[in-house]
This record gives structure tokens, sequence and C-alpha cells, in this order.
């Protein structure tokens, strides 16, 4: 197993290229199946996520061939509606085939992906959606088996919260439906907009896109498809908090700022400058010395609201701010694991139930320290943390990172950090 080792206080200076979306390349993976035959994927990143999705995928029967960020995916000769414990416990995104199994063979027995280090996020509404169109769901053995008889019929399903792989699971599951569907409360995220495309180029009836409400008229058939994935606004948003927390200048490219609203308003009401370019965010502080991070309240919420999947890296820069703030989780019940974390690197924070209180250290305020990572997201707060510390950090458990953020110590090397891998 392998750690992460940090030498901080180098401000990160330069441009870093931003990678496809891993939450958006997992579902247009999974919308291959829908349609016999030869589909292309641009911008896809190589992750330990996309990798995992692929065995997957070839467990089902399906082909791909990958060249570079391209990957084309064969999924004619689709052999089983089955997707095992094995596979689907080690990503949570795994369920996302089920409604394409379902509506293209009439069936699918999909593990249940259980809890997770985050939050539980059950699939409740997956189920229910399903259900909805007609379809017989079973839980039984820790797998959901669900069949239909003919085709999904189209209904209306109302959401109670926006769920962002559950709107994805019930466009994917509709768009063979006979009818009419209508999602109410969808989630808005850009990945399913991503995935409206997808289906849209496959030969879908999709309205709505960008909305929470979308009405999918169902069609007899679909064909293959070439769609890119976009970028990756969290792996963004992360290099934009790591050039300011240490103080640096630079710029992300091949970007979308509009996936960004909320995050770059913080940013700035933080006391950085900001500019948007069509396809890149650039960031730097102000002339004026001394340098001061201004304090700033963030509320996780679903699109356009503040990304919960950038609270923990939020949290970091704001240990480095110079008075009190307040950072409140309302998507996951359990995502404070990073906040022990930074505590051993000098943050001062309290976690008071869905909030955290953080009182600013000052630019200075951390230590490099030996941490844990303990899921994704909260990995990429503790490298925050360690770049912007004195001295050295070393994070281990990164096999998170991998899943989530292509090529992370190139990149950052690239920005002057100084950061490499070493055997625990």
């Amino acid at each position: 197993m392998e750690k992460l080792i940090v030498e901080g206080g180098i401000p990160l200076r330069g441009s870093v290229r931003i990678s496809g979306a891993k939450n958006a390349a997992l579902p247009l993976i999974a919308a291959t199946l829908l349609a016999p035959g030869r589909h292309r994927l641009g911008n896809v990143p190589n992750l330990r996520d996309t990798r995992t999705f692929l065995k997957l995928m070839e467990n089902l029967g399906v082909r791909h061939e990958r060249e570079g960020d391209v990957l084309t995916i064969d999924s004619t000769d689709l052999r089983s509606a089955e997707a095992p414990y094995d596979l689907v416990k080690t990503m949570r995104a795994s369920v996302l085939v089920l409604g394409p199994l379902l509506t293209r063979m009439g069936k699918a027995k999909v593990s249940m992906p259980g809890g997770c280090a985050i939050g539980a996020r059950p699939i409740n509404f997956h189920i229910t959606g399903l259900e909805k169109l007609g379809a017989t769901c079973r839980l039984e053995h820790g797998y959901v088996d669900a069949e239909i008889d003919g085709r999904l019929q189209g209904d209306t399903v109302y959401f109670d919260i926006p769920t962002v792989t559950g709107t994805e699971n019930l466009l994917m599951a509709a768009v063979l439906a006979e009818g009419t569907t209508i999602l109410k409360n969808a989630a808005r995220e850009p990945e399913i907009a991503n995935l409206i495309d997808m289906l849209t180029g496959m030969g879908a009836r999709i309205e709505g896109r960008n909305t929470d409400r979308l009405t999918i008229h169902g069609v007899d058939e679909l064909r293959p498809a070439d769609c890119d994935i976009i970028p990756d606004r969290i792996e963004a948003g992360t290099y934009l908090i790591a050039i300011a927390a240490t103080g640096g200048e630079g710029t992300v490219t091949h970007c979308n700022p509009a996936h960004l609203p909320s995050l770059l308003e913080k940013l700035r009401l933080a006391g950085l400058i900001v500019d948007e370019g069509d396809s890149t965010i650039s960031i730097r502080w102000p002339q004026a010395k001394p340098r001061t991070l201004k304090s700033v309240d963030i509320k996780t919420m679903p699109f356009p609201g503040y990304p919960t999947d950038l609270q923990a890296q939020f949290m970091a820069l704001m240990a480095l701010s110079t008075d009190v703030c307040v950072i409140t989780e309302t998507i996951f019940e359990n995502r404070f694991m990073h906040v022990a974390e930074l505590q051993r690197m000098g943050a001062d924070i309290r976690i008071d139930g869905h909030s955290c209180v953080i009182n600013g250290r000052g630019l200075q305020g951390l230590s490099g320290a030996q941490v844990m990572a303990t899921d994704l997201r909260a990995s990429s707060s503790l490298v925050i943390g360690g770049l912007a510390a004195s001295g050295r950090t070393e994070i281990s458990r990164i096999y998170h990172l991998e899943r989530g953020y292509e090529n992370l110590v190139e990149k950052l090397t690239g920005l002057g950090a100084r950061v490499w891998k070493e055997q625990e």
C-alpha cells in the first residue's frame, strides 16, 4: 500500500489541465447498455472507479477498447443481467446498470451497494421509481431483483429530494418505456445534462435539460452514439482551492466555469481574485499586504448550490482564514471524517451536529503531520492541508485519491509542489 508525502509551504503556480468527470463518465458508460453496437466516449478519465465500472461491464458481456482518453464500448453481446456483489461492493455507482439492464433485457439483478464511509445513500428512490413505471422489484439475499412483463410504462415520478444517481437511473429506464415519463424534482447537476446529451444522440426524446422537470417520450429503440465527457468540476474546484491555500497563482484549463458558480462566489468572498474564461478559471491573491483570508460560511446543497464533494476541501482552506465560519453539510450525514485528521495538522474545528465551526488560524496555522485518508474527497482536503502546512505531511490509504483524481502527483508537481508516493 502506498502513502503520499507532501512537503508544504510552497505556493502553487502555473496551469493544470482538468480531466473528464468521473461522475459523468460512469452513467454514460452504463447508458451504452441501452443500444447494441459500438459507442464512442471521449475525454474519459483513467481512474480506479472507471476501471472498476468497466470490469462490471465486462462481466455483463460488454467489450471495450481504450486509446488515450477515448473509450470504444461494444454492447452487442450482452449476456448477463446480473451485477454481482464482488464488483458492486467496491463502488456505489455500479447501481447505475439497474435501469439500463431492466429496460433492455426485461430483468436485472443488482447487488445492493450497502453503506459507505460518508453516509448511507439508500437506493429506495431508484426502486420506487422503477416500480412506478411498472417494474416488479424484490429485495432478496442482498440483491435488487427486478423484472418487467413487456415494456416499462411511462408515468410521473416525484423525488422527495433531488437524487443524482436516482435521476440518472430513471432517465435510462424511461427512454425505452412505452408512453411519456415525467421526472419531477429531478437533480440538475451538469453530469445529468451530459447523460441527456448522450441519450439524445442515441435517439431518445427528452425535454427539460438543466431543469428539475424532465419529460421523456419513450421510443422503440436506440442506436449507438458518440459523446464527450464533460470536465470534472470537482477536480477543477480542488485545484483552485489548493492554489488559494498555498498563496499561489494559477489557472485550471479545459474546464467549464458555469459548473462551479457557488464555489467561485465563495472564493471571491474569501478575498481572492477569480477570473473566468470560456474554458479556464484563474485565481490569484490581491496585491495588498499582509495577506489575509476572510472566513466564509458554506452550506452544501444540490446544484447549483455549493457541492458536497467540495466541502472537505473548502474546510481545509477555511482553517487558514482569520475569523470564525460555519460549514453545514445537508447531503450526507457522516461527511466530517476528515475533521479529526485536519485537527492533527493544527486546524481548530468543532463538530456541532450537521455543522462544523472553524476558528481560522491564519495562513501559517497548519503544520505537517501523519494523517489517514477516509474517503475520496476527505483525501483531497488532507492534500490541500499538507500543501499549505509547514513541514512534511504523510497521507496513508491514498487509494481513495486514485478513485477520482487522474495523475494527481504529476499535476501537482507541474504546479511546483513537492509531492511524491512511497510504500507504507
